[in-house]
């Protein structure tokens, strides 16, 4: 019997997953301790996280 394929959710972002954690911190030009942050802040919503971040990074662009 083969072992079931893992699941991914593309939407959702897990934090013990290093590869996955590495390429958003890339794309949303975050560290990781932000990230993390962000994230327990808003929950584990790519798009959430997404939002926050650039409010964020509005907020300290417009202060």
């Amino acid at each position: 019997m083969r072992p079931p394929k893992p699941r991914y959710f593309r939407n959702r972002l897990d934090l013990a997953d290093r590869v996955q954690v590495r390429v958003l911190r890339k794309r949303l030009r975050v560290s990781e301790t932000e990230l993390t942050q962000v994230a327990l802040k808003v929950g584990n919503s790519i798009s959430a996280i997404n939002k926050e971040v650039n409010l964020q990074q509005s907020d300290q662009l417009s202060t």
